[in-house]
């Protein structure tokens, strides 16, 4: 008996005892906690990278969209029976999830959290991924969702004059705060970009996305276009001017897109425009672009450029016919060797001040200066030589387009056409701004190779390059006809938005200002002259 009464005594002591230390004894001192993730900003900063990774998809977003339609790449492939995307029937439209699924949501989540935490640096980094993402969006679908998004209740999307002002407001505030904190370093341990964290490099990128933007609008909103582009031209913050300050987003270990489709599914290839243009102006960026063909008999019309390409929008008859010419480089399909793609570079912003000296805008310097550079840097950056020789040629001009597994059809010319560019490289000085703008255009064409989106929108905006319309048209009422010898002009809404959100599309059309068809232009896709 006291035995028994001494433990009855004691358990009580034991009992407080082990539960006092109860949870620090059973904590696995490797758990990772809501504590520990703050600690060095690990609750925000794992975001990003995924965020920006998800800016460029994958063989249905682009592909068999934007890279078809600036005609930068074909497929050899008859996707179901050739009537497609790429020969203007819509069979998949899957960008708009993928940005705002990718995106959108986790920028929401990530602001929230930073707000919360008073991370103004991350607030405004995901603000600046939003815009990137948004800013590519519509140029595939015009109106979208973006000021409204994750209200609750019904959010309409922002029509294109609407969603450009909130772009640059936007930009005001992010390029002020970044400018501000140049020596912050809290994006180090999560920029996987070149930039490595360095907030100035980040606020001139976002200033050199305001002078895009700027340019976009130039023929729609010309008053407004000159005001944001000059602003961009005269901000501290500078613009990305060598190729060291390319924006670039890190693959995370990941194939480049376009090589998964081009060598392990053989459903890409080189287009005959990028054959026509390049071979024509015996341009030496070929040779990093694409692979040369192993059969001489593809090539005879010009064996000492060895590269063949598919037209797009073409007849295809078997897959076989086409998959035996250029595929691009075979450097891509190498993951340590292509580790990032290119977003916006430095390239691109020399062609676009160069246009805006032809339009007057203050501060955006010589005309042919900066298309020359443009082009030196661009070949600089590919590693391909002979930009000096290519700069003063003033006779070379695209070459005619045939497709010699076809010439045995009908009259032999299945898929063939005629060069109709007869612009030279060689600034002219003395030739007209029309002129001038066709050159610039076509050559900021060639140098967008890996980011194809802003050609697109170039030549709805300008036409330019001169590019060859589909050879199989299978437009129809379905999704909107584009006419013989025309080109499509934007993707429809997604089904899931269409029948999802009937009232908030029909919204969104009424601010499209034409039917959900792919034959109305954007905003920016005036058609009016470009002077």
């Amino acid at each position: 008996m006291k035995n028994y009464i001494y433990i009855l005594v004691f358990l009580p002591y034991l009992f407080a005892s082990c539960t006092d230390d109860f949870v620090e004894a059973n904590t696995d001192p490797f758990d990772i906690t809501d504590e520990s993730l703050k600690q060095d900003f690990n609750n925000v900063g794992s975001f990003y990278s995924g965020m920006l990774y998800e800016i460029f998809g994958n063989q249905i977003d682009h592909n068999l969209t934007n890279v078809s339609y600036a005609q930068a790449l074909a497929q050899p492939t008859r996707f179901v029976g050739n009537v497609n995307n790429t020969t203007y029937y819509i069979t998949w439209n899957g960008y708009w999830a993928r940005e705002y699924d990718n995106v959108m949501a986790p920028a929401k989540q990530v602001i929230g959290i930073a707000e919360t935490e008073n991370y103004p640096m991350f607030v405004e980094w995901a603000n600046l991924i939003r815009i990137l993402s948004m800013s590519r969006l519509t140029t595939y679908y015009g109106p979208v969702l973006y000021s409204q998004y994750g209200i609750e209740g019904t959010a309409q999307y922002d029509s294109e004059p609407e969603l450009y002002a909130a772009f640059f407001s936007d930009l005001d505030r992010i390029i002020s705060t970044f400018s501000a904190n140049t020596d912050y370093v809290g994006f180090n341990a999560f920029d996987k970009s070149p930039y490595g964290g360095n907030v100035a490099s980040w606020a001139k990128f976002a200033n050199s996305l305001r002078l895009r933007l700027a340019m976009r609008i130039s023929k729609a909103d010309p008053v407004l276009a000159k005001a944001q582009g000059e602003k961009a031209l005269a901000d501290p913050a500078g613009l990305i001017e060598t190729n060291a300050e390319n924006m670039l987003i890190f693959l995370n270990g990941n194939k480049f897109h376009p090589a998964q489709i081009c060598f392990e599914w053989n459903d890409t290839r080189m287009s005959a425009k990028m054959e026509s243009i390049l071979v024509g102006y015996k341009d030496n960026r070929i040779h990093s672009y694409f692979e040369p063909v192993a059969d001489a008999t593809l090539v005879s019309d010009h064996p000492d450029w060895p590269y063949k390409g598919i037209r797009n929008g073409g007849e295809l008859i078997a897959k076989d016919d086409h998959t035996p010419y250029s595929t691009i480089n075979e450097d891509f399909n190498f993951p340590d060797k292509v580790t990032t793609r290119k977003v916006l570079s430095a390239d691109e912003v020399f062609f676009i001040k160069a246009e805006a000296a032809l339009r007057g805008w203050a501060g955006a310097g010589d005309a042919q200066e900066n298309y020359e550079t443009g082009i030196q840097t661009s070949f600089d950056l590919w590693g391909a030589p002979g930009a000096s020789d290519y700069l003063s040629d003033n006779t070379s001009i695209p070459i005619d387009y045939n497709d010699p597994v076809y010439d045995d059809l009908e009259d032999g010319t299945v898929n063939d056409f005629t060069n109709n560019i007869t612009n030279t490289v060689a600034w002219d000085e003395a030739a007209d701004n029309e002129t001038k703008l066709e050159k610039i255009i076509t050559q900021k064409w060639i140098a967008a190779f890996t980011n194809e989106m802003e050609a697109w929108v170039d030549f709805r905006r300008t036409g330019y390059p001169k590019l060859t319309p589909v050879y199989q048209n299978s437009s129809n009422s379905d999704w909107g006809i584009v006419p013989e010898g025309e080109f499509i002009k934007r993707m429809p809404y997604p089904n899931s938005e269409r029948e999802g959100s009937p009232e908030t599309i029909a919204d969104a059309v009424s601010k499209l200002g034409g039917p959900d068809e792919i034959n109305t232009r954007l905003w920016w896709d005036t058609g009016a002259p470009n002077f």
